[in-house]
């Protein structure tokens, strides 16, 4: 029989060792205490349920990427969270049924059947803020700025914005009666920028609509895009206009938040088409292949739920933010040593501990040396008959 490695885990499934796990929790503390500082509610989800909730209102990418195992209790399919979007969804549709806006955030593991990309995790830290129950851009503005101040806070360098607005595809493909067979086609051309295919499939439509179909594979760029857009769009129907009109005006919002962060818009960006109902947006930095955070608006996801309503928000990967940013998340890992018995020891141990101190208390035959592997800088020394906080010895 061959020998199996046990120590072995599937490929992209982690664990996470000291120091790295406490830089990862402290993280999470002090983003969660930012979200808690904007008014956001903390929420926890379930790790497993079943299938129809979990995939409510998600597109296909989200089922492929969900591990699927069928319930013994009950005999339906259930599924391991693949996104915690849908079930905070939930919460609000269902299980709050809040009538003004609500506020929820939530840091938790997720799990991932296929990964984003090859070099990504299966097993990301899932954290993230959503905002239900306001339709207004100023929501969508909030939810960004928020991710840029997290972002900020842990001094993730040389962050860029990209922005787009999937009503104005959607706009115009319903306006030009696209079969949905040919809308995903084109669909697919436009996030290739093969505009050759973009001209191929709009052949047939009239000049108008065709002309500015084929826009949008070339409508990207800096804020010159948007006025490029504007005129290029001048004739495009009213869902449309307001959906180039509510990007405009996020991002008016955002470059006077944020006025030395660089915006790229793009208004054939159909991210999350299927998923989507509005504004979209992501965080980019250099060398990095992948967004580092991302998020849109999802109007109506609770629907299936028993209540639609609007909704925007934005997640990422924790680990990923505490490998990317500069700033000293964690605490630096010091501690008291303390020997293994000795009277009125461990009343000693105890006040030191009350008063928020970390003290590691030797187990016998451990020396100086097994202090600093604890990682411990002083020592607790009798002197005088009281116990007393000194340098550890070298």
């Amino acid at each position: 029989m061959a020998t199996v490695d046990r120590w072995l885990l599937p490929d992209g499934i982690e664990e996470v060792l000291p120091p790295e796990a406490a830089r990862i929790e402290a993280a999470r503390r002090q983003v969660l205490d930012l979200f808690h500082r904007w008014g956001y509610e903390f929420v926890v989800t379930p790790h497993i349920e079943y299938l129809e909730s979990l995939l409510t209102g998600a597109g296909q990418d989200l089922d492929l990427r969900t591990f699927k195992v069928t319930d013994p209790a009950s005999g339906r399919l259930m599924g391991f969270r693949a996104d915690i979007t849908p079930q905070v969804a939930r919460m609000d549709a269902h299980s709050l049924r809040r009538e003004g806006p609500s506020r929820l955030c939530y840091a938790g593991s997720v799990l991932h059947a296929q990964p984003r990309a090859l070099s990504t995790s299966r097993s990301p830290i899932q954290l993230g803020a959503e905002l239900y129950g306001d339709p207004s851009p100023a929501s969508d503005v909030e939810v960004i700025s928020l991710m840029l101040e997290m972002l900020e806070m842990a001094e993730v360098p040389d962050v860029h914005m990209d922005l787009g607005h999937v009503g104005i595809y959607r706009g115009l493909a319903r306006a030009a009666g696209l079969s949905g067979e040919v809308e995903q086609q084109l669909f697919d051309a436009l996030q290739r920028k093969a505009v050759d295919e973009v001209e191929a499939l709009t052949a047939d439509l009239p000049a108008e609509l065709r002309g500015m179909l084929r826009a949008l594979a070339e409508l990207c760029g800096g804020r010159d895009a948007l006025e490029q857009g504007r005129a290029r769009l001048a004739a495009a129907p009213a869902d449309v206009q307001v959906a180039l009109n509510e990007l405009i005006e996020i991002a008016d919002s955002l470059a006077g938040r944020f006025p030395g962060l660089p915006l790229y818009f793009d208004l054939g960006e159909l991210r999350g088409y299927h998923y989507h109902a509005g504004v979209v947006f992501a965080a980019f930095v250099p060398g990095v292949g992948q967004s580092i955070a991302q998020g849109g608006r999802y109007d109506d996801i609770g629907a299936d739920f028993g209540r639609a309503r609007p909704a925007t928000g934005f997640s990422t990967d924790l680990k990923s933010l505490v490998t990317l940013g500069q700033a000293r998340l964690d605490q630096a890992v010091s501690g008291i040593w303390a020997p293994a018995e000795g009277a009125g020891l461990w009343q000693a141990v105890q006040r030191l501990r009350r008063d928020g101190q970390r003290v590691v208390q030797a187990l016998p035959g451990q020396d100086a040396a097994s202090a600093r592997e604890a990682g411990c800088d002083r020592q607790l020394a009798l002197r005088d008959g009281n116990w007393q906080v000194a340098p550890l010895a070298s």
